[in-house]
């Protein structure tokens, strides 16, 4: 939709996953093989990431305090599934999370999110409240308080919206 800067570290993943789908449009990016790619999916693995997509979409435009545009698999119910391992570098020590066996974009996922929680960077990650976008973003406002993809695009939208209501 719009011309952002990706979020950062794994973030960027669930920006992407959740953004295959553009309302809008009507058009679903896991409907093709170059759209399955970047994430590793096979067609008969789609509909487990549209799943794991809408939850996240649900999840985002929580942060955003928005509702749920659909009744969705509660995210946590899906990360349950998704093993994670606490990795220890034998040479400096140091620790980090990654994903074990399993569903490989459903540990990906939650390893992002770990780490984004560690990190402090989860609650950033939202979507756009426009009901026809639901973009994810990542909201870089000194305030955390976006709520809008572009404000060139969907925020002007709605604020033409609201002025022609008056």
């Amino acid at each position: 939709m719009s011309e952002r800067v990706p979020a950062p570290g794994g973030l960027a993943l669930i920006e992407a996953l959740v953004n295959t789908l553009d309302i809008e449009a009507g058009a679903d990016a896991l409907d093709t093989e170059d759209g399955r790619t970047p994430f590793g999916l096979t067609a008969h693995q789609v509909p487990h990431a549209r799943e794991l997509r809408e939850s996240l979409r649900a999840t985002l435009l929580a942060h955003a305090g928005h509702p749920a545009h659909q009744d969705v698999t509660p995210l946590g119910e899906l990360l349950a599934r998704a093993p994670l391992l606490v990795a220890i570098d034998a040479h400096d020590g140091a620790a980090r999370i990654e994903p074990a066996d399993g569903d490989p974009l459903l540990s990906r996922v939650a390893s992002a999110i770990a780490q984004a929680l560690t990190e402090g960077t989860w609650p950033r990650l939202k979507a756009c409240e426009a009901p026809t976008c639901h973009w994810a973003y990542y909201d870089r406002s000194p305030a955390g308080r976006g709520r809008w993809c572009s404000m060139a695009v969907c925020g002007a939208r709605a604020k033409m919206r609201r002025y022609r209501a008056k």
